[in-house]
């Protein structure tokens, strides 16, 4: 029970690592606030995981939206009555194969707003949460391939790309200040919507780590708490891969 008397908000909980981590928060004792676009989802996790429903709630916000992101933040603070712990997870990939010149005007701000202007909001509203609580951790979901580039995918990996800058720049303005902020660069992970793209999809997944697999959800959702927890008191600024290999290459 290492997050027991911990308050966490997990955004993108509703699927794939988001749910994961918020469920491996909530075993681990903490009170946990889901943030999803959608609403059921969240609901359904919930339910699932604290069928009392006295340590989560579920809070309809999008990422994109300042305003949305600053009232998640207020619900939960009004429910709990501090914030410990964040992870911003929500993101999406957009169309894979497209290259700079052909990507959608709409595409590339729908991604980067998403996946990296929707951490920036998020942040905003969390750090002060935590300023006034006198400590918290955040960890901020980017991607190997926020370390390497990806053809056909610009606008996702310069959003991951981005969300390294930011993390390592807060953890240094918040040194002082007893909150820490990490990143965390997954290889490709066996969430639903990947295992709902074909075999031949995921078994080119697979084939593109040393190791000759996906991750598993549960191996992220363990890695994201080690850094939320005491046992990383000393980590800041820092980016940690699991890729089977893949940045290695």
């Amino acid at each position: 029970m290492e997050f027991k008397n911990k308050v966490a908000l997990v955004t993108g909980a509703g699927t794939g690592n988001g749910e994961a981590i918020a469920e491996r928060l909530f075993a681990g004792g903490a009170s946990v606030v889901l943030v999803n676009r959608r609403l059921e989802p969240v609901e359904l996790v919930c339910r699932r995981i604290d069928p009392t429903g006295a340590r989560t709630l579920a809070i309809e916000a999008d990422v994109r939206d300042p305003i949305a992101m600053e009232n998640a933040v207020n619900r939960a603070l009004v429910r709990f009555g501090k914030l410990d712990l964040a992870v911003n997870n929500a993101g999406v990939t957009g169309p894979a194969g497209v290259p700079v010149q052909d990507i959608e005007t709409e595409i590339w701000r729908d991604v980067i707003e998403t996946d990296l202007t929707g951490i920036f909001y998020s942040m905003k509203y969390e750090i002060p949460a935590m300023l006034a609580n006198g400590s918290g951790a955040i960890v901020n979901m980017s991607s190997a391939n926020g370390l390497v580039g990806l053809p056909g995918m610009a606008a996702y990996t310069a959003a991951k790309h981005g969300i390294l800058g930011l993390t390592r720049t807060a953890a240094l303005e918040l040194a002082e200040s007893n909150i820490r902020v990490c990143a965390v660069a997954p290889g490709y992970v066996a969430t639903p919507r990947i295992m709902d793209s074909g075999k031949e999809v995921t078994d080119w997944m697979a084939s593109v780590h040393p190791m000759k697999r996906l991750a598993t959800r549960e191996e992220v959702a363990d890695l994201v708490a080690y850094l939320l927890s005491e046992r990383a008191a000393f980590m800041t600024g820092s980016v940690h891969s699991i890729d089977g290999g893949y940045t290695a290459q």
